[in-house]
């Protein structure tokens, strides 16, 4: 019995990697090779960390085949990349699944392809799971899954494979010190929009600023409920904050009717804003709270 259940997860496995592994690519952009997955018939999703360059690249799809490609997009801080292949690749593209319900403990393989063309794997679990997180770069992923399993010199740009053989997002060594899957649905979001702009437009005030503490005698003056505020140490020319009217020394205490005492406050409510948004913020200029109207834009 024991044996039959063996077997037959052996060969579950196998298949799994046989039929997901036809949408997995070898991608030569650096002296040493990674991984990648068909996005669509001309197109591949790839760790952006592992390509030095925009132009002149290959494409290995099968052991003797390669086709020319480009980076179209670049996303750094979500180590996602697109490329445009010069022809279209001949294989089923593999189906990509919400991780939502993964669970901790179900096993996994993350597949990658040499720089021969041969389909390489490495099995394991999921050892690790939280909602969204982000990244040291600054980017969102809408979770953090962590495999168990060995990461191999290649592996970053492959995918994590489920039982069923459906990919559940792709594998960087770029993000975290052990290794991350950068799920499905962080993927479909990004590559949509490099495909579409070549790159990720992120909304920015322009502003540098240092947490202050507010006076008692101002807060009690100006009914004001926090505690502390943001002193504007610096605005950039051109950018959205200038352009709205905010000036050296105002204290920013509030947008969109949030409190912000400190940067990460502020980014966490920028992203939930996209370019051509306009926001309300509130500052204290010279004793006195005053309304501003900003109109956002992407970030140069």
């Amino acid at each position: 019995m024991a044996e039959n259940i063996w077997s037959a997860l052996s060969n579950q496995l196998a298949e799994a990697a046989a039929a997901t592994g036809k949408s997995v690519v070898a991608v030569h952009g650096r002296r040493h090779p990674s991984s990648g997955i068909l996005w669509s018939g001309d197109s591949v999703v790839t760790a952006n960390h592992a390509l030095r360059r925009d132009e002149e690249i290959s494409v290995v799809t099968a052991p003797g085949k390669s086709i020319s490609a480009r980076v179209i997009g670049r996303d750094p801080s979500t180590d996602v990349a697109v490329l445009r292949l010069q022809q279209p690749a001949e294989a089923t593209l593999a189906r990509w699944v919400d991780t939502s319900k993964l669970r901790i403990g179900e096993l996994v393989l993350a597949l990658g392809r040499s720089w021969r063309g041969n389909i390489v794997a490495s099995s394991g679990i999921v050892s690790g799971l939280m909602g969204p997180w982000r990244t040291w770069r600054g980017g969102e992923l809408e979770q953090f899954i962590r495999p168990d399993l060995t990461m191999y010199p290649g592996f970053s740009g492959g995918p994590l494979v489920n039982a069923q053989g459906e990919i559940l997002g792709v594998n960087t060594a770029g993000l975290h010190r052990s290794g991350i899957t950068v799920p499905a649905a962080t993927i479909a979001r990004v590559a949509a929009e490099l495909l579409e702009k070549g790159r990720i437009e992120r909304p920015y005030l322009g502003l540098a600023m240092q947490a202050v503490p507010l006076p008692e005698s101002l807060r009690a003056r100006l009914n004001l409920k926090p505690s502390d505020g943001l002193l504007v140490a610096h605005v950039e020319p051109g950018s959205p904050a200038e352009k709205g009217g905010v000036i050296l020394g105002d204290v920013l205490i509030e947008i969109e009717g949030k409190t912000v005492a400190d940067t990460d406050a502020v980014q966490e409510t920028l992203r939930s804003q996209k370019a051509g948004d306009s926001i309300a913020v509130r500052v204290v200029r010279g004793g006195a709270l005053v309304a501003i109207t900003l109109t956002l834009t992407a970030r140069p």
